[in-house]
């Protein structure tokens, strides 16, 4: 039996981290889209070749791979209504050409879509779609809370579920593992179907745990669609003092665009339990061909799949695109640089950029990283407002008064690489009118961020948050 020294244990454990940290820093210069990205995870190699291996195992290979590619998804469009290029603003074509490449999805007219404001509005209305359902519901959230609104949407879906409503439901993963508070147990206990998106617990997924379903769809008989950016949670619906709640913006849709959302659910389902959900789990009525509204729109999925990158490239077209007014409203501004780059291409072309961000976010160090970022968007023009608490959980841009983009992503790296997003580009000059005002109003409760502000920043508070961007 051959013995080892603890010398020869120590050459051992010096070759094999060697090893790994070769084949880690290939791994990274091979793949790593961001020259900027594979150079710090090669330093970390560097300095910690096994822990700085480990933690390019679990957090540096952010890419998902899907059951759920060979899936039907072009079939699942066969029901929208086409639109002609004419009916776009000249303006936008060349951004309406670039959105239909990438999500290979058709633009649709006809199609009604109604601004929710916070969870006083949009939970009383998913409540009652999910009420009067007949034949299926698909829902799928970020966090679902069990208590507060939480559980008045465990009794609605049990009761459709009783009734014999197909309903299913998915939540992501982290949350239902890290929550106390998640519905997760009380909807299984009822009976119904429900799934966590990307266990972390699955040995094949393990290298991917870091990356969270975000996306925000309700579906009701295949016809009557909700999203946006609004979790089921407690914090959007303080009945006894709603003046406390999150402000948010969901949205209640409907037409041949819902057929979008019923793809983009239907994927993540098949992909997490092997389920395909057919034409005959969504409705006995076909999708909506009739024109039902005024709005021209189209579903983008983005995510760090095959999808990746889809948002970068839609606000980079739709910051590319503005002729006269860029609004952009986010809880999270961290844009990366060619996001930034953009932001003053356009300021320095004189189209006016604002941006509404909440003054106090929900997550300090995100908070401080983005105080890091404000100069480089006032130095050239743009304007930066702050809104004051509650919390403005709020996911909008809007271009010229004639484009909106609404939806789950945020302006972050997490969303724009990590997360799995779903957003609604539209075309509709009366309802980007409606957006607008709504901006306007939140605005009006805001203050305007000044280069003064920055500057007389103490040092270490500069220090603290370019630290903070770092990471």
């Amino acid at each position: 039996m051959i013995s080892f020294s603890s010398e020869l244990w120590q050459w051992f454990v010096a070759i094999i981290s060697i090893l790994v940290g070769i084949l880690t820093a290939g791994h990274a210069v091979v793949f790593k889209r961001d020259p900027r990205s594979a150079i710090l995870w090669l330093q970390t190699f560097v300095i910690l070749p096994i822990i700085g291996s480990a933690l390019y195992l679990f957090l540096g290979i952010n890419r998902y791979q899907r059951r759920a590619r060979g899936w039907r998804s072009v079939a699942l469009t066969d029901g929208d209504s086409y639109l002609s290029t004419d009916s776009v603003p000249p303006s936008l074509k060349s951004l309406s050409t670039l959105v239909g490449r990438a999500t290979s999805l058709n633009l649709t007219e006809g199609n009604r879509i109604e601004p929710l404001v916070g969870g006083a509005q949009a939970y009383p209305a998913m409540l009652d779609a999910i009420e009067g359902a007949q034949h299926s519901i698909a829902l799928s959230t970020y966090i679902f809370d069990r208590k507060g609104i939480g559980e008045r949407f465990i009794q609605a879906l049990t009761s459709a579920h009783r009734r014999g409503v197909k309903v299913r439901v998915l939540i992501d993963d982290v949350h239902v593992r890290l929550s106390l508070n998640s519905a997760f147990r009380a909807l299984a206990d009822a009976g119904i179907s429900v799934a966590s998106f990307n266990s972390t617990l699955v040995p094949a997924r393990l290298h991917a745990f870091n990356l969270r379903n975000h996306r925000k769809i309700l579906v009701v008989d295949g016809v009557r669609g909700f999203s946006g950016g609004m979790n089921i949670q407690a914090s959007y619906w303080r009945q006894e003092s709603p003046e406390k709640s999150f402000r948010d913006l969901h949205f209640q849709i409907a037409g041949p665009v819902v057929n979008h959302l019923r793809i983009a659910f239907s994927r993540d389902w098949l992909d997490t339990t092997g389920e395909e959900l057919d034409d005959d789990f969504w409705s006995k009525i076909p999708p909506q061909k009739s024109s039902t509204g005024t709005t021209c729109a189209r579903g983008i999925e983005a995510g760090p799949d095959e999808t990746l990158d889809r948002m970068r490239w839609v606000f980079l077209g739709a910051l590319s695109s503005a002729q006269h007014t860029v609004r952009i409203w986010t809880p999270y501004f961290l844009p990366d640089p060619s996001l930034l780059s953009a932001i003053s291409t356009a300021l320095l072309r004189g189209v006016r950029v604002e941006i509404l961000t909440p003054a106090q976010g929900d997550h300090r160090i995100v908070s401080w990283a983005a105080q890091a970022h404000y100069w480089q968007v006032l130095e050239n023009g743009g304007e930066i407002f702050l809104r004051k608490n509650p919390f403005d959980h709020t996911k909008l841009m809007l271009v010229d008064g004639q484009w909106a983009c609404i939806g789950s992503a945020n302006w972050d790296a997490r969303s724009l690489r990590l997360n799995f997003e779903f957003n609604v580009e539209l075309y509709d000059q009366e309802l980007c009118r409606t957006l607008e005002k709504l901006f306007v109003q939140a605005r009006g409760d805001s203050y305007q961020l000044k280069s003064t502000d920055l500057v007389a920043l103490p040092f270490p508070v500069k220090l603290r948050n370019g630290i903070a961007r770092l990471f």
